[in-house]
């Protein structure tokens, strides 16, 4: 990679965007940095591409040559498609073995648009707060109205909930809601959203790099996680906007589009998360409490008539990932 990172020339932030067949996205996110790395100077970004083979690597590396991004973007291909996780420890794993590795690390969709001082207040943030860990960006939409961007870990009363879709029973569990009400101001969390978490070098020190088992989905969760149990503290600062064009690689999440059937990764990273950090009794209770309260949310919306905007099959699916019927398996096949 160009730029090699040295005495002379600190990086204060690496910003680290893994491509995936998103190329005009990923271009139009790095037009969104030139200004951030101008109010923070010898801020490097890293774009690593999960082997998209869709021309994305030609794309990227044409804008960055024609922009004369190159003193400060680098392009990393990717011998294959290993997830998200992977994706970004390739760009991390040769920055924090170099000989004057960064002191953050910040994670960035390439569905995002960094609005303006984003990247600053963090770093700001954080050199504020030297016991912070992690910390991450309001997400909005292109009009600023704000997504969930700071959550609660899962839990098996969260998954009851999610099941269920009762407001009666959320208000119950609602100290275990995993996504509470959007915030304005600065406040500790569980976890924050991976589109845009910045992460200080000592936290992969803690509690090592991202667990590349997860293929996509609940790697951020995972992480906070071990990073919350190794003593670092995740905080959410909404000073730091960033515009999230949801769901665009995956379409998972996208809730602009009708609901599609979720893929085979996002249930093999939720039964790994369970199995990994709470055990097998507790990952086949979280599994019954969703089952279970899903199955009552079903028979509830067809007799109230309500719209079904339920991912196809997802009962189905649920139950055949489940621990019950895939036991205490928790690498997920490569996709």
């Amino acid at each position: 990679m160009p730029n090699e990172i040295s005495p002379n020339n600190p990086t204060p932030l690496l910003v680290v965007i893994v491509n995936y067949r998103t190329p005009s996205l990923t271009i139009d996110c790095l037009h969104s940095l030139v200004s951030e790395v101008q109010s923070l100077p010898g801020t490097r970004v890293v774009v690593t591409d999960n082997d998209s083979g869709d021309g994305s690597v030609e794309k990227i590396g044409a804008a960055i040559e024609s922009e004369g991004w190159s003193d400060w973007v680098s392009l990393m291909p990717l011998e294959r498609n290993g997830g998200f996780a992977y994706g970004n420890n390739a760009a991390i794993r040769p920055a924090l073995q170099s000989s004057s590795p960064p002191p953050y690390i910040l994670l960035l969709n390439p569905d995002t648009v960094v609005r303006p001082n984003a990247l600053k207040a963090l770093v700001d943030f954080m050199n504020e707060h030297p016991d912070v860990g992690i910390a991450g960006s309001r997400l909005e939409e292109p009009d600023g109205t704000p997504q969930c961007s700071a959550f609660r870990f899962h839990t098996v009363f969260s998954e009851l909930d999610f099941g269920l879709s009762l407001g009666l029973v959320s208000k119950l569990l609602s100290r275990w809601v995993v996504a509470p009400p959007v915030s304005d101001e600065i406040h500790q969390t569980d976890w924050v959203a991976g589109a845009s978490m910045i992460i200080r070098r000592e936290v992969f020190e803690a509690a090592g790099l991202m667990d590349e088992e997860y293929f996509m989905y609940y790697e951020e969760v995972d992480f906070c996680l071990q990073a919350n149990r190794s003593g670092w503290s995740c905080w959410y600062v909404p000073q730091s906007r960033v515009v999230h064009l949801v769901g665009q690689s995956s379409g998972v999440t996208d809730t602009k589009r009708p609901p599609k059937r979720l893929p085979q990764y996002l249930f093999d990273s939720r039964r790994r998360y369970f199995l990994k950090n709470y055990g097998f009794l507790y990952a086949a209770l979280a599994d019954a409490f969703r089952a279970s309260g899903f199955a009552l949310w079903r028979m509830r919306r067809v007799v109230q008539r309500k719209p079904d905007n339920d991912p196809p099959q997802f009962l189905t699916d649920l139950l055949r990932n489940s621990v019950f019927l895939k036991g205490g398996v928790t690498s997920p096949a490569k996709y």
